[in-house]
């Protein structure tokens, strides 16, 4: 379990703006089923996502994304993976490929966590954000994602990863504009 709460370069959680939110939070609060539902709600609707509010600028780690209040599922997933291990919460990373237009075809990666709750086990969470057609909730035992797999050629990936993909922290390093990133989002290879 040590991997899913180490701090990394880009799961920064020792970063003093990182921890000072994690705390706040928290509010005092132990349980963790309570203080994750926190985090979760807070990232999930404090922090936009970069298409709905056509944000150019690109983040990566977590204590980017916080300053900038913003970033693309992958982004918001790092930060919320760092609030809940700043608050002792073991949290990884879990990607859905999706068709980009809903019409098959291309595919890309959609970035959301998984988040070990005592009571649940391992529970899947997703604060991309919600809009309209898109509705997340925190509702353990249930699982309420912002997407749910539909066409030929989508998947839910079943691994917990501690780390995020490489091809994620890639794209996000070698693009620095929305539009950029948005035209090659990262896509893996899936036979399942």
């Amino acid at each position: 379990m040590d991997n899913y709460l180490q701090s990394t370069p880009i799961i920064n959680w020792q970063h003093s703006v990182v921890l000072a939110k994690a705390r706040e939070l928290a509010a005092g609060g132990t349980d963790p089923t309570a203080v994750a539902q926190s985090c979760f709600t807070w990232v999930r609707d404090a922090i936009k996502h970069i298409d709905d509010y056509n944000i150019q600028e690109i983040s990566c780690s977590a204590s980017e994304v916080l300053l900038s209040g913003a970033g693309i599922c992958y982004a918001k997933s790092h930060l919320l993976a760092a609030l809940l291990r700043a608050n002792s919460i073991p949290a990884g990373f879990c990607y859905q490929r999706l068709s980009r237009d809903d019409d098959g075809a291309s595919f890309c990666l959609h970035g959301l966590n998984a988040v070990y709750l005592p009571d649940y086990g391992w529970y899947r969470i997703d604060a991309r954000g919600n809009k309209a057609g898109v509705n997340a909730q925190f509702a353990p035992p249930s699982e309420q994602l912002a997407f749910s797999i539909r066409l030929a050629g989508e998947a839910d990936l079943p691994e917990i990863w501690p780390s995020p993909l490489p091809v994620v922290i890639e794209a996000l390093g070698r693009y620095t504009r929305k539009n950029e990133l948005w035209d090659n989002l990262p896509d893996v290879q899936y036979s399942g």
